[in-house]
């Protein structure tokens, strides 16, 4: 049984992990896509400085930081706010305002390209990189709202109370009691929307247009992709530079959010 279960974990590892090898492999041959070879058979940087000047990937890679860190700060925000008002206080058409972030979860996101690109050019933002983190807020409230809101529930009453009979205000009892409580769920719902804004493609190109000074690491990756042929030292290095900032982000947080919910499981 032992030698089963090991012999499944790693071919699990494999399985997974294969393809990331792969990738750094290839970004650092340079013969990447001429032949076969497991480990580069000429080790060379050249890809990445490729990518970096000739292929303006640093210019894509400055936006696509600033629209990820809008979209998180900005979507944490607006739904911590509104999972507090949807948990805790009682309102006509509360119980409709929840199954209608439930319902825009189910739609499928290329129906709301069309919607989402006409609004945005009534607002005149075509084109800018404001206008892509309106949309991509848009896209991470529902879930940030539905998942937030099991946290706040599940923070007990009497907590804000106590806080109040202690003379705090409800700015206080927000930063003190409230948003302790509640990190490990703002956590998981940043990393939700920064690899949305950080990955996604479809609402980006359409919405940025021919703006190339705008471009995301997302359309700029396939500028290496050509009509006949496709340069992959490039594109495999300019992948492994896409992945590395979700993998810092991931690292940064991942202490915060496993020590924020062991922390809730003693309180509790």
């Amino acid at each position: 049984m032992r030698a089963g279960k090991a012999v499944a974990v790693v071919a699990l590892l494999v399985f997974t992990l294969f393809p990331v090898y792969w990738m750094l492999v290839s970004a650092f041959d340079a013969k990447a896509g001429l032949g076969t070879s497991f480990v580069p058979a000429s080790p060379t940087l050249e890809h990445f400085r490729f990518v970096l000047s000739d292929g303006g990937f640093d210019v894509f890679l400055r936006n696509s930081l600033l629209v990820a860190l809008a979209t998180v700060l900005a979507s944490s925000l607006l739904a911590l706010l509104a999972s507090v008002a949807v948990a805790r206080f009682r309102f006509w058409g509360r119980a409709q305002v929840l199954m209608l972030v439930l319902v825009v979860q189910m739609v499928p996101l290329e129906a709301l390209v069309i919607p989402l690109f006409v609004q945005v050019r009534d607002l005149q933002l075509l084109g800018t990189l404001t206008g892509l983190v309106v949309v991509y807020v848009a896209l991470a409230l529902p879930f940030g709202i539905w998942m937030l809101r099991g946290f706040v529930a599940a923070v007990p009453v009497e907590l804000e109370e106590a806080a109040y009979l202690d003379g705090a205000t409800w700015g206080r009892m927000f930063r003190s009691v409230l948003l302790p409580l509640v990190a490990p769920g703002l956590v998981a719902t940043s990393i939700f929307s920064f690899i949305t804004a950080w990955n996604e493609f479809v609402f980006a190109m359409t919405l940025l247009g021919g703006e190339t000074q705008n471009y995301t690491v997302a359309i700029g990756l396939r500028s290496f992709f050509g009509q006949h042929s496709n340069d992959w030292g490039a594109i495999m290095a300019a992948s492994t530079i896409i992945t590395l900032p979700v993998m810092i982000f991931f690292i940064l947080v991942q202490r915060r959010l496993a020590g924020g919910l062991t922390a809730g499981a003693v309180k509790g």
